[in-house]
């Protein structure tokens, strides 16, 4: 990352005047769901179009008011508490999300593979937004009162492992992931916090 860049980084609260970046980002074929992709970017598309400042409202919930959610078999399960910033160099460079179990502690429910989920689109890679972004965001789990983070990588995408070991992250366990997301082996990741 270039010294402009980094000086012009910034983790921001999803808003209405920042959406049209992530909605150009959208129609561009990036998606912030590596399991769903254009399916979601697709639905996140619909629901701007049909209400803007609602779809903003949905992006911070930390009492988990929205509803269910979809798990990619169809099946439904309990939303967490949580909430996503957009990563913004000028211009839109992706997405991260922070949830968590709403009786605090660390431990997750089966149904989520992580507390944190990250996305950048493939024209804004391999400049350290991730890694940068993930740095940032930890402040404000610990802020939360979370003595750790766990993260999910599939076994062959190394540069997200990057990303988390440049941030404190070891590894914990390869496991398969639940029938509701495949069943495909993955590992698991730990940031004590």
């Amino acid at each position: 990352m270039s010294k402009a860049e980094a000086g012009a980084f910034r983790l921001i609260r999803p808003d209405l005047e920042h959406l049209p970046g992530f909605v150009d980002a959208l129609r561009r074929g990036w998606s912030p769901d590596n399991i769903r992709g254009a399916e979601t970017a697709r639905r996140i598309l619909a629901a701007i179009d049909e209400d803007p400042a609602a779809y903003i409202a949905t992006t911070n919930d930390p009492r988990a008011e929205a509803g269910d959610i979809t798990l990619p078999d169809g099946t439904k399960a309990k939303r967490l508490p949580g909430f996503h910033r957009w990563i913004w160099d000028g211009e839109f460079c992706g997405q991260i999300g922070l949830r968590w179990a709403p009786e605090g502690g660390g431990e997750l429910p089966a149904h989520v593979l992580g507390h944190v989920g990250y996305a950048v689109p493939a024209w804004k890679r391999g400049r350290g937004y991730a890694t940068l972004a993930l740095a940032r965001l930890l402040p404000e789990a610990r802020a939360l009162g979370l003595p750790f983070l766990t993260l999910t990588t599939d076994p062959d995408n190394i540069p997200s492992q990057k990303v988390i070991l440049a941030n404190g992250g070891r590894l914990v366990e390869r496991f398969r992931k639940l029938e509701a997301y495949g069943g495909a082996e993955a590992l698991r990741w730990r940031i004590d916090l």
